[in-house]
């Protein structure tokens, strides 16, 4: 009767396994936050116009950008929301009469910087796609549709 100790094979197996549990978690490790990728932001639909000389007081933040990209005397706010992106699934924002919407979608993340896809449709039809860039801790300005007298400002700003 041949008995087996702890030989040459043994040790092999040990540490072929231990090498594989190794790689899969590291392989894990750096997969698991791209797929669960989250990004908070916060989206701003702001209504700039020459109606006035009107400053929302909760725009003072970034009342100097709106001044330096557009050359209107009034900006209301008029939706604020705070949206928790997850990778290409998108946010709605349905406008008062329900006829528009803005969707926003995480289409892509790095360090510190989130690829966010904006769409606005309009009574079926889309008026605005375009993709932008948006750095953590900073805030991006994005020139919408008509509306009214003026036009429709989207200010997007995040932390991630």
């Amino acid at each position: 009767m041949a008995i087996r100790g702890t030989g040459e094979g043994t040790d092999h197996n040990v540490k072929r396994t231990a090498f594989l549990l190794s790689a899969f978690l590291v392989v894990s490790f750096f997969s698991l936050p791209t797929a669960f990728a989250q990004v908070h932001v916060r989206m701003r639909v702001i209504l700039a116009s020459n109606a006035g000389q009107d400053i929302d007081p909760s725009l003072r933040d970034v009342h100097r950008e709106l001044g330096s990209l557009f050359s209107f005397t009034s900006y209301r706010l008029i939706r604020d929301e705070s949206l928790n992106l997850s990778l290409n699934q998108p946010a709605r924002i349905t406008g008062r009469t329900g006829k528009a919407f803005l969707e926003v979608t995480l289409a892509g993340q790095h360090k510190n910087a989130a690829e966010l896809r904006l769409r606005v449709v309009r009574e079926g039809t889309e008026i605005l796609n375009t993709q932008v860039r948006l750095f953590a801790g900073r805030t991006v300005v994005v020139g919408g549709p008509r509306h009214g007298e003026g036009v429709v400002i989207y200010v997007v700003s995040g932390n991630f």
